[in-house]
């Protein structure tokens, strides 16, 4: 890789620029830990660890499973599950047919479900056994390609006594009936040999995943991610991050079999697949399962319990679940001493915030950034906490070069210094999106011979490298011609004493609709009361005028992605359904 601006000033001296990737298909992360080390612990669920062994079993009999039912090369198997200890064999299970996967939104509603299985021809679906996914997974999947569902029940991954006392009073989930033809995971790991079928993969052409994106904005587009793309990052993730050990001494990479990965992130979402799953298998290391981490009284009691009681030294969270953790009343009783290594990403980490998760836990956190499209990570701070910039999305990982380029044409690189729109370049960068050549064309740029992407992220790199997002080019704020960055406004909330959280969005004057004013929605801190008065007083303090809000609001919650993302979008529509 050659020389760039961004490997001259912080780049760290222990980590490579470029790679040597192998030539394999995704799946042969799970055969490989398998063959060095079957007995060490994969998936953890309420206190039992299910071994290597035991997920490569599991998915091979899946594979011979879908295989018997014509299922293999170029087709499409949806999973429509929580992070269940299923998740990952079944996953693998259809890799390794040479089909691809289709991880979708545990909580999506019947009709968006149907678009996902109807849009991607998925032939079969593999659903939760539960009195919601169950008949979701069964209406959604009328009118579609799918001919086969299989149900899959978390009753044989419980504790025993857990699962009998847990049956006998109903307290195991389970659908309420099931449709005739309906397969279930037990009958297949019963019934079917630990035997797959023998498939050839072409690592760089061929499909691993679909993964849907764009559905806050829009129509979701299936972005296609090959086995390549996401073993590719998986490795650069490995690279990336190295920490210092306590002792002190040279920087080290997470140690293989050692670090325990907290699975708080959905899988069916890019960034908890890449680096919380697939990582776990890349590295040899344990697997937390964590089906809802906002669980527990109060909200988020029980991913503390769970990284306390598995000793979880890996987290990869977005902003909303940090602040939850160091704003539950009760985190102080917990020891999450064990925690090492924190990644964040899929919206702007306050720095402030970081400041407070770094002391409560002594954990290093760093921020990176991604999208669905590049598999997902991009760029990041530096793990070691001498080399980050807060505020910053990070220096480009390994073997990825970052520009930036003029917002009308996206075709012109500007200078250093200079804002425009973010594009990547990258092993990770997707194929492209699922049946829409036209929407792949629009995003897709070959400059100076690279094939970049088009991440619709506005934002500058700075005199050492390190690029800053402004925002989203679609929720820039026109403030009397100056433009309102969001996440700017929102990282000078996070600084008040008294907030939990934030989001901020733009709304037309009613003198003049093509201009635009600041509204900004706050959730205090639990016992923390205040008045917009107090707010508007104190941002006339801290902000330029243009950036102040004009009105601040105090709620109770603020609508989310299941990844945690706020949805200024419907905060926005909200509004002018109120004129």
């Amino acid at each position: 890789m050659e020389e760039m601006l961004w490997h001259k000033h912080k780049w760290p001296e222990t980590v490579k620029k470029s790679l040597d990737y192998p030539n394999e298909p995704l799946f042969a992360l799970l055969d490989n830990i398998t063959a060095e080390h079957p007995e060490a612990p994969s998936t953890l669920y309420r206190g039992i660890a299910h071994p290597f062994a035991e997920v490569k079993d599991h998915a091979d009999r899946i594979a011979n499973f879908l295989s018997s039912r014509g299922i293999g090369k170029g087709d499409k198997v949806a999973i429509f599950m929580p992070n269940m200890p299923m998740y990952p064999p079944v996953f693998f299970g259809i890799l390794k047919t040479g089909a691809t996967a289709v991880t979708c939104n545990p909580s999506y509603k019947m009709g968006e479900l149907n678009f996902q299985l109807k849009d991607s021809g998925a032939k079969a679906v593999f659903v939760f056994d539960h009195p919601v996914f169950t008949p979701t997974g069964y209406g959604a999947a009328k009118g579609t390609d799918v001919e086969t569902i299989v149900i899959c029940s978390i009753k044989r991954f419980l504790p025993k006594i857990t699962a009998i006392i847990g049956g006998l009073l109903g307290k195991v989930p389970k659908g309420d009936s099931y449709e005739e033809g309906t397969v279930f995971y037990d009958d297949i790991i019963e019934q079917y040999e630990a035997k797959a079928p023998d498939v050839s993969i072409d690592p760089k052409e061929d499909l691993a995943l679909i993964l849907y994106t764009g559905g806050t904005t829009g129509t979701p587009k299936g972005a296609m991610l090959t086995h390549h793309n996401l073993y590719s990052n998986i490795m650069q993730f490995d690279e990336w991050v190295q920490l210092e050990p306590e002792g002190g001494g040279p920087p080290e990479k997470l140690k293989p079999g050692v670090e325990v990965f907290v699975g708080a992130l959905p899988w069916y979402h890019s960034y908890g697949l890449t680096l919380s799953m697939l990582a776990s298998y890349f590295m040899g290391s344990a697997l937390i399962c964590i089906p809802d981490p906002r669980a527990g009284k109060p909200p988020m009691s029980d991913l503390l319990a769970d990284i306390q009681d598995n000793k979880g030294s890996i987290l990869h969270c977005v902003p909303a679940l940090y602040a939850g953790m160091v704003n539950n009343p009760t985190v102080g009783k917990y020891d999450l001493s064990s925690l090492r290594g924190c990644g964040s990403g899929a919206a702007p980490l306050p720095p402030e915030l970081a400041k407070v998760f770094e002391s409560t836990t002594g954990a290093t956190l760093f921020e990176g950034y991604g999208l669905t499209e590049t598999a997902p990570m991009a760029t990041a701070n530096p793990s070691l906490k001498s080399l980050r910039k807060f505020g910053s999305i990070g220096l480009p990982i390994s073997d990825t070069y970052v520009t930036i380029l003029d917002l009308e044409t996206g075709n012109k690189e500007l200078e250093q210094g200079e804002t425009g729109e973010i594009a990547i370049s990258g092993p990770q960068v997707m194929k492209g999106y699922w049946n829409q050549p036209d929407e792949t064309a629009a995003v897709i740029r070959t400059i100076n011979g690279k094939r970049y992407f088009l991440t619709g992220d506005i934002g500058h790199q700075d005199e050492e490298g390190f690029f800053v997002v402004s925002d989203r080019k679609k929720d820039m704020i026109n403030v009397g011609g100056l433009k309102a960055y969001p996440r700017e406004i929102e990282d000078q909330f996070f600084e008040h004493p008294k907030v939990a959280m934030a989001a901020v969005i733009g709304l037309p004057r009613e003198d003049d609709p093509t201009n635009e004013y600041v509204k900004a929605y706050v959730i205090l801190k639990e016992g923390e009361t205040a008045t917009e008065e107090e707010f508007v007083a104190w941002a006339k303090e801290n902000m330029a005028g243009y950036k102040r809000p004009k009105e601040v609001e105090f709620v109770d919650t603020l609508p989310m992605t299941s990844v945690g993302k706020v949805l200024r979008r419907e905060l926005k529509e909200a509004e002018l359904a109120k004129k």
